[in-house]
């Protein structure tokens, strides 16, 4: 179906968070801080304290516009944690991160982490499972004005790469998202707190994820900003037979072609490439006539 005959408002120009009020007019790369022993690309590196508020200083100073924190790994076939550990994992780091003055994401599925992420002070809560845990929508609508990003799953991460999705993509994820969009906003989230998130890579193939990519500007008729999980993701392995840590090139061609098709936050390992990729992408687009100086 075309989002032009929804009946639906144009995309967001703001996402309305905790403390930042954050324009998407313009591209914002969001710095990826797993505190985690397995997560896919960085697993361990950073799952000490001290590691982890280093790399968190080292992606601000590359330019970082806010940064996402996770403390439970959402890789394929990941092990679950329960909620005090994975609180744990990450509580000195989100205390710490709240006073920098930028915006803090929260990367967890768990309401009892949503609430205690809130009450420090975060700013977004990112969840891959689009509030769908027993209790985790309420959270976010008691809370006054939290950012939230809902992203598509297909199944679980334990399986979801065992059994994908079948058939096309983008109706499934953009159906889901919308109604899990229209879900929180009759619990009175307003819609400039939803960012959507269509989770590349969440139990889907390859052919699938590119046809994502491919039709993604359609999901901005949603009338929400949209989020692009690109980094060093299997499926551009798949397609340049590059490991894992040679992901770098594709991942910033990805980048600019989701800009191109109109997502405006880029959830990256690579701050300070992006950030280079992205100024050129900003170079090339129409500028506004230069008006005439007048005396």
């Amino acid at each position: 179906m075309d989002g032009n005959h929804m009946g639906l408002r144009p995309h967001a120009s703001f996402w309305q968070t905790t403390r930042f009020r954050l324009d998407l007019s313009k591209p914002l790369v969001m710095g990826i801080v797993n505190v985690t022993p397995d997560s896919f690309s960085d697993g361990g590196q950073h799952a000490d304290g001290p590691g982890a508020i280093a790399h968190a200083e080292r992606l601000v100073r590359e330019g970082a516009d806010l940064l996402d924190i996770g403390g439970e790994s959402s890789r394929p076939g990941a092990a679950a944690v329960d909620a005090a550990t994975e609180w744990g994992r990450i509580q000195g780091l989100v205390e710490e991160v709240v006073r920098w003055n930028l915006p803090i994401s929260i990367d967890t599925c768990k309401p009892e982490v949503m609430r205690a992420a809130l009450d420090a002070g975060a700013d977004i809560i990112n969840d891959i499972w689009a509030l769908r845990w027993p209790g985790a929508a309420p959270v976010v609508a008691a809370h006054g004005q939290c950012g939230v990003c809902l992203m598509h799953m297909h199944a679980q991460p334990a399986s979801m790469q065992v059994h994908p999705m079948v058939g096309q993509a983008f109706e499934p994820v953009r159906d889901f998202l919308q109604h899990h969009a229209q879900r929180l906003q009759a619990l009175g989230v307003d819609r400039e707190r939803i960012v959507l998130d269509p989770g590349i890579g969440f139990g889907k193939t390859v052919a699938q994820n590119f046809e994502l990519l491919a039709r993604q500007s359609e999901l901005l008729a949603l009338g929400h900003g949209v989020l692009a999980g690109w980094s060093r993701k299997s499926a551009l392995g798949a397609i340049t037979g590059l490991d894992l840590d040679q992901r770098l090139a594709p991942s910033l061609a990805a980048a600019v072609l989701t800009l191109e098709r109109g997502a405006r936050v880029l959830r990256v390992h690579d701050v300070a490439q992006t950030l280079a990729a992205v100024k050129v992408w900003q170079a090339a687009r129409p500028q506004a006539p230069i008006q005439p100086q007048t005396a």
